[in-house]
């Protein structure tokens, strides 16, 4: 097994210090798109969302051609749908597609980008394709700072379990569905909404779901009040139904500023419309939700205290869609995760080997504080991987504080820059020099030595969880690698 693997990116080429800087595309989201897309070509079509996005134009009947730095299952899966996809970056793979699907992640100089450029094709954000194709149907959209995937992937479990057949869009494969998208023949679509660059206000709303609104993304809107408002903007263009958690700060001050006549708040707070309440984190979430004088009970098949909320927040959709209360929360309960979310990958001499996509102090501390909850007398150890310089840089001391505060050990590697130049003296140290006790944190950028270090000091029955959004999830191998030697 190689000490480093492959580090870039899934859609973009890994910079360094040493290289010119490049720019990320930013679409035109004003753009007209054409009535009609013909054969479409997804440069970085083995991403979450683009693979997704993909899947549901293979459906519809499009040519669907595509390209990635890598191999993947997503790759395979859309292959197996008749998807044509090339390995590598080049111009010759966008071949005689009439429309091209970007995401912010690829830079400008993407010679696929800039040949479609050239041919004068139409060149669309993901977010366009997919408001594109779903024009017309009655949509769900999640938003917020953290629980969009698993927020969605209640409301479409418990959608499936009403009978209904909807179409959706997940930021990550559902666990019983094993695919994080699909073409339903119902009237009603679900979609994980993108906040980062502003897209989801492309999309024609009909019930809108805001879990919170965390600061995150300052490096696109450039104030915090930015941000805010363009939820204020998502929320206010909903048809039908906006609902918005009454627990998180951002969210109440969003609230205070919409216009919207039907707003439905949800969360643990006193005057939540849907109250949830009496949680119990010993194991699988239990928990009540106090709706139109009923009080309903359920307890979920995945732990964390934060999923009780989320599933409160995905009851208030159902309800507000008219289903009924207590099938609508018995089938969100039957939801089993998604993927990247508290994934367990193996288990070596009692100690176990968890993935999860967490990359905000306030994610991090949500899925370490989950852990918590079913590790019994084990520890925690995290392996870390910052993502992007900016995000470094803005919050390293939040995630030393949460990092020392949720897990028992922690391993910091370096800075996934996604899309991002390197920023001299921005690396992993900037979280691990933060630590108020440095017996507790190593900054390892080696992957294999990392693997390593984690495996000498794992004891039987602790978890090992990895944490970022970048390609940490690679080093899961020579976790389990370094722990069959160590403890085999």
């Amino acid at each position: 097994m190689p000490r480093h693997p492959p580090p870039e990116p899934p859609t973009a080429d890994r910079r360094t210090e040493e290289d010119p800087p490049h720019v990320t595309i930013k679409p035109d989201l004003t753009a007209q798109i054409p009535a009609e897309l013909g054969a479409v070509h997804f440069v970085g079509i083995g991403g979450s969302g683009m693979s997704g996005i993909a899947r549901l134009f293979l459906g519809a009947g499009h040519r669907v051609t595509g390209s990635d730095v890598r191999d993947s299952a997503n790759v395979a899966a859309l292959r197996d749908l008749g998807a044509e996809i090339a390995i590598g970056h080049d111009a010759a793979n966008v071949g005689d597609a009439e429309a091209v699907v970007v995401t912010g992640a690829l830079w400008q100089d993407n010679p696929e980008y800039q040949l479609a450029l050239e041919r004068g094709l139409p060149v669309l954000h993901r977010s366009q394709a997919l408001a594109w194709l779903i024009a017309g149907q009655r949509l769900v959209s999640v938003a917020g700072a953290h629980g969009k995937t698993t927020s969605t992937g209640m409301i479409i479990t418990g959608l499936l379990e009403l009978g209904e057949d909807p179409s959706f869009v997940n930021g990550g494969v559902i666990e019983e569905l094993g695919v994080s998208a699909a073409s339903g023949d119902g009237d009603l679509f679900v979609v994980e909404a993108d906040e980062s660059d502003g897209s989801f206000l492309l999309y024609d709303t009909s019930v809108a779901l805001i879990t919170n609104v965390d600061p995150d993304h300052l490096d696109h809107y450039g104030s915090r009040d930015a941000f805010e408002q363009a939820f204020v903007d998502f929320a206010d263009r909903a048809r039908e139904l906006v609902v918005i958690s009454s627990d998180d700060a951002g969210a109440t001050r969003v609230a205070e500023r919409l216009s919207h006549p039907r707003v439905v708040s949800f969360g643990e707070a006193a005057d939540a419309a849907v109250r949830v309440h009496s949680i119990e984190t010993d194991g699988p979430v239990s928990f009540a939700i106090d709706h139109d004088g009923v009080t309903h009970r359920a307890t979920l098949r995945i732990p964390g205290r934060h999923n009780a909320i989320n599933a409160a927040g995905a009851f208030a959709v159902l309800v507000g869609l008219g289903f009924d209360p207590a099938a609508s929360l018995a089938g969100i309960a039957r939801f089993a995760g998604t993927g990247r979310r508290f994934e367990l990958h193996g288990t070596v001499g009692g100690v176990s080997v968890y993935d999860d996509y967490a990359h905000h102090p306030t994610e991090v501390a949500a899925a370490l504080s989950a852990a918590r909850t079913v590790v019994g007398s084990g520890r925690i150890i995290a392996v870390h991987q910052p993502h992007t310089y900016s995000r470094t840089q803005t919050f390293a001391k939040e995630f030393a504080e949460v990092l020392e505060r949720y897990a028992d050990e922690t391993v910091v590697l370096d800075v996934y820059g996604a899309r991002e130049d390197p920023v001299p003296g921005v690396t992993g140290a900037l979280v691990s020099e933060r630590f108020d006790d440095p017996e507790r944190v190593a900054f390892v950028p080696d992957w294999q030595e990392a693997a390593d270090h984690t495996a000498r000091i794992a004891r039987e029955g602790d978890f090992v969880i990895t944490l970022g959004c970048g390609d940490v999830y690679r080093i899961v191998p020579q976790l389990l690698g370094s722990l069959e030697r160590e403890r085999g």
